[in-house]
This record gives structure tokens, sequence and C-alpha cells, in this order.
């Protein structure tokens, strides 16, 4: 039989998904656009010694910055972490290894990794030492370039201004940041959103992530959805 709530679930039902040393992506640029209940679910359960992938390392109890000052992650792929000073002092005592990505080049490696690309090429960073160190050069037309891996994970946690029970999300402003990419590159991808309609609801020109991309949808606390099959 069909669940007649589509891809909609509570937190409980899905925290089997997360395990002590598995590859999370998430959403959300210094907190913002940052999936709280997921994250707090995650600091319950214990889960530790995690890789994380995203903009940053958010503020120390805000975002994502929660999981890594409690030394939950021994491994950030991330374009900075200046907002989060414990994240800096994890990496300068070798408590937590920091891979940097130039913004743009973070994005578009998410990007590949959601689109099925392996790597892609960018001469961005090839004279700085802390984004070039160890990465292959590839020579085309003349010109070298760096070959930047995609980046997929285990999961994927964004967060969403609306869905319906298909997936299918719209993003509120500056909080749409990564989430879309992020969506894209998880091979299990949870989205927290703070309002559920029913189908029909969402003009297809107004969806930005389409439900494909979507395995579960969490509502955020407070968030009435049983009614949204009607």
């Amino acid at each position: 039989m069909e669940n007649p709530f589509g891809k909609i679930t509570t937190i409980e039902k899905v925290m089997d998904l997360f395990h002590d040393g598995m590859t999370l992506m998430f959403g959300g640029f210094g907190g913002v656009g940052s999936p709280p209940s997921l994250i707090d679910a995650i600091l319950e359960k214990g889960i530790r010694d995690l890789t994380l992938i995203g903009n940053d390392t958010g503020f120390p109890h805000i975002g994502i910055g929660k999981i890594v000052s409690q030394e939950r992650a021994v491994k950030v792929i991330a374009s900075h972490i200046g907002s989060n000073p414990i994240a800096g002092r994890l990496m300068h005592e070798g408590k937590m290894e920091v891979e940097f990505s130039p913004q743009g080049i973070l994005a578009e490696r998410i990007r590949a990794g959601g689109v099925g690309l392996p790597a892609i090429l960018t001469d961005i960073g090839m004279d700085v030492e802390m984004v070039s160190k160890n990465k292959p050069l590839f020579h085309l037309n003349g010109r070298d370039y760096l070959i930047e891996t995609a980046l997929t994970a285990e999961v994927s946690i964004v967060y969403a201004k609306k869905s319906d029970p298909y997936g299918n999300l719209i993003y509120d402003k500056s909080a749409r940041n990564t989430n879309p990419l992020v969506a894209m590159a998880g091979n299990v991808t949870i989205v927290e959103v703070e309002e559920i309609v029913p189908l029909g609801c969402l003009q297809p020109d107004e969806i930005i992530t389409p439900g494909v991309f979507v395995d579960y949808v969490i509502p955020s606390k407070g968030v009435n959805w049983k009614w949204a099959w009607e």
C-alpha cells in the first residue's frame, strides 16, 4: 500500500541512517539554513567521528558548529572555519583535519557530485598551498589546472521553507544558500521543513529542489503535517 504521507516521516524513523564514522553533508551558511532538529538529534544519539562537508563550521552554538564544538567531527571539508574559534583550535591541536576549498569551487564540487561527475578542473587556488596541496594537475590547451574531486556523502541534511508530501522544496530567501546543491549530493537526502503543504499547492516554476532528490521529509518541531495528503 502506498504511504499516504509520501516521504513525510519522523526524526526517530531516520536516525538509523546515522552512524559513527560516516560522511555527512549539510546545508547552511553560518548556521542560516542548517536543519536544527536534525543536528540536535545527531548530538543526542551521540554520533561521532564524522566527516562533515559544507560551507563552514557555523558558530560554536549555532548550526553544524554544535557538532564541531562537541568534538564529534574528525574531518571537515569547508570554505572557511573562522566564525567558529573552537574549529580553529581543534585544527591546530591536530584533533580535526580541515580541507579548505574556495567557496565557489566547494559549491561546484558538491554540484558535480550531485550530477554524477567525478571531478572538475579549475585554476583557482593553484598558488595557495592549503588548497593545492596533494592535488593532481591536468594539462589542457597549454594550461595547467587543479583536479578537484567531486563531493558526495552517505547522508545529506538540508533545511527548507516548504515541502509537499513528495519532497518538492522551496527555500526561504538567503536560507536557500547551499541547500539545493547539498540535496543533490547525498546517497540519502533528509530535509527538515518549516511547512508542509498538500500536493498541488506548489507551482512547478517555484520549486527549487525537485522531490526526486529527496528521500525523507522531517517536519520541524510544532509543524502539523498529517493533513498534507488531503
